[in-house]
């Protein structure tokens, strides 16, 4: 892989850091990906204090990564879903998982296996040309 100007790639990673790259965002980022969708999910999974996470679900709901959608009116309650923007985050947290395991590895092994739904077998994440179909190295 070839690329274009270290400068643009510079300042495209430190945009995407500015939004995803907080330890808590991650996490929280992490959740939603497994199904968490409320406030008090979110907590009770985390331990965090209720400030930051407000925050950080504030943050993440302004650049479109999460919506907050109304389940209740009295008391008024949201869930927090991801968007296309937001789902499209998913091969980042692929990728981190995959490093991890190769690079920091739990004692007891992966934490987490990835399935392949159509054919059943655990798989890691490649990255291709969307033209050739090729692995990009």
């Amino acid at each position: 892989m070839k690329l274009t100007s270290l400068a643009d790639w510079n300042c495209s990673i430190a945009k995407t850091l500015d939004v995803v790259g907080e330890w808590w965002t991650l996490l929280i980022l992490r959740d939603a990906f497994g199904g968490t969708r409320r406030f008090d999910d979110f907590q009770a999974s985390l331990g965090l204090a209720r400030s930051v996470l407000t925050a950080r679900l504030e943050k993440l709901t302004d650049h479109g990564i999460l919506e907050r959608r109304a389940y209740t009116q009295h008391p008024p309650r949201y869930e927090y879903h991801l968007t296309e923007k937001g789902r499209a985050l998913f091969p980042v947290g692929t990728a981190l998982l995959t490093w991890g395991d190769q690079w920091a590895p739990t004692p007891g092994g992966p934490p987490v296996l990835l399935v392949h739904d159509t054919c059943g077998n655990v798989t890691v994440p490649v990255l291709t040309c969307p033209h050739c179909h090729t692995e990009v190295t």
